[in-house]
C-alpha cells in the first residue's frame, strides 16, 4: 500500500461528507450501531499517560460514540485516579476493556480466573459494559513472529474452551458482556480454530469479538465468518487490510480489502447493537492516530453513519 496522504485525507474527508450532504436516493432504515474508537493507534502506554490522553481528545472531537483501552491502561488510571477526570474532561465514555489471558495452561486459570474479576470490576467501575478476551500467542515467549509456528490446535482446544467458558462465566457474573477476540499470532488464529472454538464454547457466556482486519490477515473471509456467527456478534474491532508496509499490513478503513460495508449490514441486521471499535496497528503509520480516526470517519460517513454518535 502506498503511504497515505494528507492529500489523500482531504480527498476521503471531501467524499464522505460530500456523500452525507446529498439527498437519500432511496429511503434508509436509521443506522443503530454505534461505533468508537480503540486506543491503540496512538501507541498508549500506561507508563506514560500523555498519549491517552490525547486519544481521548481526538475520539470525543470526532464524534465517535466512545472507546475501547487495554487493561494495563485502565489499571494505571485508575490507580492514579486520573481516569474519570480524564472522561469527565472530554465528554467521553468507556465502552468496553481488552483484557489478554492464558487459555492453554490449565495451571494458571484460577489466577486468570481473578485478574479477569479484578478487570472486569474496573470496566464496570468506569461505566464500560464489555470485556474483550484476547488469547495468549502461539510461540514460545521471546521466539517472535519469525520464529517455526509449531503449534498444535487440536492438542490445546479442550483446554482452550474450558478456560473461555470460565472466564465468560467470572465476567458474566459481574453484568458484563464478553467475547473472544480471535488475533494472528495467538492460539485462535485461523478461519478453522475461530469456528472450532466458537462452534465449543458455552456461548451464553462467551460470545464473540472479533477483529475482521486480523480475520482477512489470517486468511479467513471476515465477512463470511462475521455473517455465520452474527446472532453472537456483539462486539468488533473494525479494521481494514491492505497487506502493505505500514502499520502492519493494516490501513485506514475503506483502502484495503475487508469487505467493511457488508460487515456492517450484517450487524445492523442482527440487531445485537453492538459496540463497534474502528482499530488500526499503527506502528510506523506515516500519518498521526488522529488522521487515521479521520480517514474511518470520512469512510463511515459514506456508508451511511451520522457523527457525531450519541
Amino acid at each position: 500500500m502506498q503511504a497515505p496522504t494528507r492529500r489523500d485525507l482531504a480527498r476521503a474527508l471531501t467524499v464522505g461528507l460530500g456523500a452525507a450532504a446529498l439527498p437519500l436516493l432511496r429511503a434508509q432504515a436509521p443506522k443503530k450501531v454505534k461505533i468508537g474508537v480503540s486506543t491503540l493507534a496512538w501507541n498508549v502506554n500506561a507508563k506514560a499517560t500523555e498519549t491517552f490522553e490525547q486519544s481521548l481528545k481526538d475520539i470525543s472531537e470526532l464524534g465517535y460514540s466512545g472507546f475501547e483501552t487495554v487493561s494495563p491502561m485502565i489499571e494505571a488510571l485508575d490507580a492514579s485516579g486520573a481516569l474519570r477526570p480524564l472522561m469527565d474532561k472530554y465528554h467521553i465514555a468507556m465502552k468496553a476493556g481488552y483484557l489478554g489471558t492464558n487459555v492453554t495452561d490449565p495451571a494458571l486459570r484460577k489466577e486468570n480466573v481473578a485478574k479477569a474479576i479484578s478487570v472486569g470490576k474496573l470496566i464496570k467501575k468506569y461505566g464500560g459494559t464489555y470485556c474483550v478476551v484476547a488469547v495468549n500467542g502461539r510461540r514460545a515467549p521471546g521466539r517472535g513472529s519469525a520464529a517455526p509456528d509449531n503449534f498444535n490446535f487440536s492438542e490445546h482446544r479442550a483446554n482452550i474452551v474450558a478456560a473461555l467458558n470460565e472466564y465468560g462465566m467470572a465476567l458474566t457474573d459481574l453484568g458484563l458482556g464478553v467475547g473472544l477476540h480471535q488475533h494472528t499470532g495467538t492460539v485462535v488464529e485461523t478461519r478453522d480454530e475461530v469456528y472450532a472454538v466458537m462452534e465449543a464454547v458455552k456461548t451464553k457466556y462467551m460470545k464473540f469479538a472479533p477483529d475482521v482486519g486480523q480475520l482477512q490477515k489470517g486468511g479467513a473471509d471476515a465477512a463470511k465468518v462475521v455473517k455465520d456467527f452474527a446472532s453472537i456478534t456483539d462486539h468488533m474491532h473494525l479494521k481494514d487490510y491492505s497487506n502493505g508496509k505500514y502499520m502492519g499490513g493494516y490501513c485506514p478503513l475503506g483502502m484495503g480489502v475487508v469487505d467493511l460495508e457488508a460487515i456492517l449490514k450484517t450487524l445492523e441486521e442482527a440487531g445485537l447493537n453492538p459496540d463497534v471499535m474502528y482499530e488500526l496497528d499503527r506502528g510506523n503509520a506515516p500519518m498521526s492516530a488522529r488522521d487515521t480516526a479521520e480517514f474511518g470517519k470520512a469512510h463511515l460517513i459514506k456508508l451511511g453513519y451520522k457523527f457525531p454518535m450519541v
